[in-house]
Protein backbone atom coordinates (compact mmCIF):
# COMPACT_ATOMS: atom_id res chain seq x y z
CA UNK A 1 0.00 0.00 0.00
CA UNK A 2 1.41 3.36 -1.01
CA UNK A 3 1.66 6.24 1.46
CA UNK A 4 -0.84 8.41 -0.44
CA UNK A 5 -3.32 5.52 -0.53
CA UNK A 6 -3.04 5.21 3.27
CA UNK A 7 -3.63 8.94 3.69
CA UNK A 8 -6.66 8.74 1.40
CA UNK A 9 -8.16 5.86 3.44
CA UNK A 10 -7.59 7.77 6.68
CA UNK A 11 -9.35 10.82 5.25
CA UNK A 12 -12.31 8.71 4.10
CA UNK A 13 -12.59 7.12 7.53
CA UNK A 14 -12.54 10.53 9.19
CA UNK A 15 -15.43 11.71 6.97
CA UNK A 16 -17.67 8.80 7.98
CA UNK A 17 -20.00 9.23 10.95
CA UNK A 18 -18.36 8.18 14.16
CA UNK A 19 -19.33 4.87 15.69
CA UNK A 20 -20.49 5.07 19.30
CA UNK A 21 -21.44 2.49 21.85
CA UNK A 22 -25.12 2.65 22.66
CA UNK A 23 -26.52 0.90 25.69
CA UNK A 24 -29.96 -0.59 25.45
CA UNK A 25 -32.24 0.72 28.12
CA UNK A 26 -35.85 0.87 29.17
CA UNK A 27 -37.80 3.54 27.34
CA UNK A 28 -38.41 6.67 29.47
CA UNK A 29 -42.18 6.11 29.25
CA UNK A 30 -41.80 2.80 31.08
CA UNK A 31 -42.23 0.73 27.94
CA UNK A 32 -40.36 -2.44 27.29
CA UNK A 33 -43.04 -5.07 27.18
CA UNK A 34 -42.93 -6.40 30.70
CA UNK A 35 -42.75 -5.73 34.38
CA UNK A 36 -38.97 -5.97 34.40
CA UNK A 37 -39.05 -8.31 37.38
CA UNK A 38 -37.47 -11.73 37.21
CA UNK A 39 -39.79 -14.23 38.79
CA UNK A 40 -38.79 -17.79 39.56
CA UNK A 41 -41.06 -20.11 41.46
CA UNK A 42 -39.79 -22.83 43.78
CA UNK A 43 -41.47 -25.54 41.72
CA UNK A 44 -39.66 -24.27 38.59
CA UNK A 45 -36.30 -24.54 40.32
CA UNK A 46 -37.22 -27.94 41.68
CA UNK A 47 -38.20 -29.20 38.23
CA UNK A 48 -34.93 -28.03 36.65
CA UNK A 49 -32.90 -29.54 39.49
CA UNK A 50 -34.83 -32.78 39.22
CA UNK A 51 -34.25 -33.00 35.45
CA UNK A 52 -30.54 -32.31 35.95
CA UNK A 53 -30.39 -35.15 38.48
CA UNK A 54 -32.25 -37.52 36.11
CA UNK A 55 -29.87 -36.61 33.28
CA UNK A 56 -26.91 -37.22 35.57
CA UNK A 57 -28.26 -40.65 36.52
CA UNK A 58 -29.02 -41.56 32.89
CA UNK A 59 -25.60 -40.52 31.61
CA UNK A 60 -23.78 -42.19 34.46
CA UNK A 61 -25.66 -45.42 33.87
CA UNK A 62 -25.40 -45.50 30.10
CA UNK A 63 -22.18 -43.76 29.06
CA UNK A 64 -19.17 -45.96 28.55
CA UNK A 65 -16.69 -44.23 30.81
CA UNK A 66 -13.28 -45.65 31.62
CA UNK A 67 -14.33 -48.72 33.62
CA UNK A 68 -17.69 -49.43 31.95
CA UNK A 69 -18.00 -53.10 31.11
CA UNK A 70 -15.07 -53.66 33.42
CA UNK A 71 -13.53 -57.05 33.91
CA UNK A 72 -11.98 -58.29 37.16
CA UNK A 73 -9.03 -55.90 36.77
CA UNK A 74 -11.30 -52.86 36.43
CA UNK A 75 -10.47 -52.29 32.77
CA UNK A 76 -13.38 -51.32 30.56
CA UNK A 77 -14.34 -53.23 27.42
CA UNK A 78 -13.32 -50.41 25.08
CA UNK A 79 -9.97 -50.02 26.82
CA UNK A 80 -9.45 -53.81 26.58
CA UNK A 81 -10.24 -53.67 22.85
CA UNK A 82 -7.73 -50.83 22.39
CA UNK A 83 -5.10 -52.82 24.26
CA UNK A 84 -5.75 -55.93 22.19
CA UNK A 85 -5.53 -53.97 18.93
CA UNK A 86 -2.26 -52.33 20.01
CA UNK A 87 -0.77 -55.69 21.03
CA UNK A 88 -1.40 -56.97 17.49
CA UNK A 89 0.27 -53.93 15.97
CA UNK A 90 -2.87 -52.09 14.82
CA UNK A 91 -2.63 -48.29 14.95
CA UNK A 92 -6.35 -48.26 15.55
CA UNK A 93 -5.61 -49.43 19.11
CA UNK A 94 -3.79 -46.21 19.98
CA UNK A 95 -6.51 -44.12 18.36
CA UNK A 96 -9.18 -46.03 20.26
CA UNK A 97 -7.26 -45.50 23.50
CA UNK A 98 -7.17 -41.74 22.83
CA UNK A 99 -10.88 -41.82 22.02
CA UNK A 100 -11.62 -43.52 25.35
CA UNK A 101 -9.60 -40.88 27.23
CA UNK A 102 -11.34 -37.97 25.50
CA UNK A 103 -14.78 -39.56 25.78
CA UNK A 104 -14.29 -40.24 29.49
CA UNK A 105 -13.13 -36.67 30.08
CA UNK A 106 -16.12 -35.22 28.21
CA UNK A 107 -18.64 -37.45 29.97
CA UNK A 108 -17.16 -36.51 33.34
CA UNK A 109 -17.49 -32.81 32.41
CA UNK A 110 -21.17 -33.26 31.54
CA UNK A 111 -21.76 -35.24 34.74
CA UNK A 112 -20.07 -32.51 36.76
CA UNK A 113 -22.22 -29.83 35.10
CA UNK A 114 -25.44 -31.78 35.81
CA UNK A 115 -24.42 -32.30 39.43
CA UNK A 116 -23.51 -28.62 39.77
CA UNK A 117 -26.89 -27.51 38.40
CA UNK A 118 -28.81 -29.90 40.63
CA UNK A 119 -26.80 -29.05 43.75
CA UNK A 120 -26.89 -25.31 43.07
CA UNK A 121 -30.66 -25.28 42.62
CA UNK A 122 -31.13 -27.33 45.78
CA UNK A 123 -28.89 -24.85 47.62
CA UNK A 124 -30.75 -21.88 46.11
CA UNK A 125 -34.14 -23.24 47.15
CA UNK A 126 -32.90 -23.83 50.70
CA UNK A 127 -31.23 -20.43 50.93
CA UNK A 128 -34.30 -18.54 49.69
CA UNK A 129 -36.58 -20.48 52.03
CA UNK A 130 -34.31 -19.44 54.92
CA UNK A 131 -34.32 -15.83 53.66
CA UNK A 132 -38.12 -15.85 53.46
CA UNK A 133 -38.38 -17.17 57.01
CA UNK A 134 -35.90 -14.56 58.30
CA UNK A 135 -37.69 -11.73 56.50
CA UNK A 136 -41.01 -12.97 57.85
CA UNK A 137 -39.57 -12.85 61.35
CA UNK A 138 -38.09 -9.38 60.89
CA UNK A 139 -41.29 -7.94 59.43
CA UNK A 140 -43.30 -8.41 62.58
CA UNK A 141 -44.20 -5.72 65.02
CA UNK A 142 -43.04 -5.78 68.64
CA UNK A 143 -46.33 -7.46 69.58
CA UNK A 144 -45.84 -10.21 66.96
CA UNK A 145 -48.38 -8.83 64.51
CA UNK A 146 -47.55 -8.41 60.83
CA UNK A 147 -46.25 -5.07 59.64
CA UNK A 148 -48.85 -3.03 57.77
CA UNK A 149 -48.47 -2.14 54.11
CA UNK A 150 -48.26 1.56 54.94
CA UNK A 151 -45.41 0.87 57.37
CA UNK A 152 -43.64 -1.24 54.74
CA UNK A 153 -44.08 1.63 52.28
CA UNK A 154 -42.16 3.88 54.67
CA UNK A 155 -39.16 1.54 54.52
CA UNK A 156 -38.90 1.99 50.76
CA UNK A 157 -39.02 5.78 50.74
Amino acid sequence: MAWDEWEQLKAQAAERPSTHTRLNQLAPDGGGGGTGDLVVHQNDLGAVGHEARLLYDDIRGQADIGAAGADGSGTGSTARAASALKSHGFQLGGALDTTVEIWTSQVKSVLQACAHISDHLDYTKKLHAEDDARIGTVLRGADGSTVSVSQLDEYFK
